[in-house]
């Protein structure tokens, strides 16, 4: 049995914060804890406060002001003594770090965090951490070495009764499932995370899951209209609460609902206002994916068959640099479906 939804990174002053509250609400009140504390000397606290404004920073797409903020809710936590609070901060990191596609790096923040979250006793903490580790290895591709840690998270989570982590746990197993073919099953898995979101009153986690649902009722029941009434629900979600990045991939979701559709002139549309999404915040993963859902929908426009070969070699180059393995499958994918290759993209340069 499954509790309401909570947001252990709101800590502090801040606990009454829901998971569902708008960002730039937490932002605001979390800035005027944190000054607060910082006048009044309280170190420990000024982490707690600064843990939540770095989120709601990375959460906007502000990355820069997300930077500066989870490491000086580090440098508090490490003043106060608070090792529980210098692992969430490190956690922060390592996910700013994911989001920004600097995967050694997340890999090595997130590990600390684990071990921090660990030696002070936080379960909470280095659960999340690992969580994060088991994203950063599914974001990249490597379904094999972080399969049975999302499984064993999983089996944490539901033990435990955390219905944001079994969320978070359902979607990522089922997106593994969705990338190897398996759609049925990444529909189950998609279904049971929208429905254990919905009852926990996790808006974000429902949001996501809709969009899950609707690529497999798009690319495997070909039913576009349903795929996008979910995307719009989810939508609506990612409205309320400011969550900049999910609004991104669902604005990229839609043109892959577009794009399978044949409906190429729209699907150019959301990708390009998907990309100038992600170019903002500066996320490659989802500027990459952009790219060659906009790529594919010029192709099918008209554009030459050079320009777009090359506009794929440079994508194809750039995902296997920062480590994207799934991604850099899928420029495969592209460039064998639009019969473009490396020798046409020499020709157009």
């Amino acid at each position: 049995m499954y509790g309401k939804a909570f947001a252990p990174e709101y800590q502090g002053a801040l606990t009454a914060l829901s998971v569902n509250s708008d960002l730039a609400d937490v932002l605001a009140v979390g800035t005027e804890q944190l000054r607060a504390a910082e006048r009044a000397g309280r170190s420990g606290e000024a982490a707690r406060s600064g843990l939540a404004v770095a989120e709601a920073h990375r959460r906007l797409g502000q990355v820069g002001e997300a930077d500066q903020a989870w490491k000086a809710s580090y440098r508090a936590a490490r003043d106060a003594g608070d090792t529980g609070a210098m692992a969430w901060a490190l956690w922060s990191g390592g996910t700013l770090a994911r989001q920004r596609g600097a995967f050694p790096l997340a890999r090595r923040l997130l590990g600390l965090a684990a071990e921090l979250g660990e030696r002070g006793g936080d379960i909470v903490v280095r659960g999340y951490s690992l969580a994060g580790l088991a994203e950063t290895g599914r974001i990249q591709g490597d379904y094999e070495a972080v399969g049975r840690l999302h499984e064993q998270l999983l089996a944490e989570a539901r033990r435990r009764g955390e219905a944001r982590h079994t969320v978070w746990a359902l979607e990522g197993i089922a997106q593994m499932h969705r990338n190897s073919g398996a759609y049925d099953t990444a529909y189950a898995l998609f279904a049971e995370a929208a429905e254990i979101a919905g009852r926990a009153d996790d808006r974000r986690g429902h949001a996501w899951a809709l969009r899950g649902l609707a690529d497999i009722v798009s690319v495997r029941d070909g039913d576009t209209e349903q795929a996008l009434a979910l995307l719009s629900e989810a939508e609506t979600t990612c409205r309320a609460m400011s969550l900049s990045s999910a609004l991104a991939y669902n604005h990229k979701m839609r043109g892959n609902v577009l794009y399978r559709a044949g409906r190429y002139a729209e699907a150019r549309d959301l990708y390009e206002e998907a990309l100038a999404q992600f170019r903002a915040m500066r996320e490659p993963r989802g500027e990459a994916l952009s790219r060659l859902g906009l790529a594919k929908s010029l192709a099918r426009l008209g554009q030459g068959r050079a320009e777009t070969a090359a506009e794929l070699a440079e994508l194809a180059g750039m995902l296997g640099r920062i480590g994207l393995r799934h991604a850099r499958e899928m420029v495969a994918r592209a460039q064998d479906e639009l019969g473009v290759s490396v020798e046409t993209a020499g020709a157009a340069r």
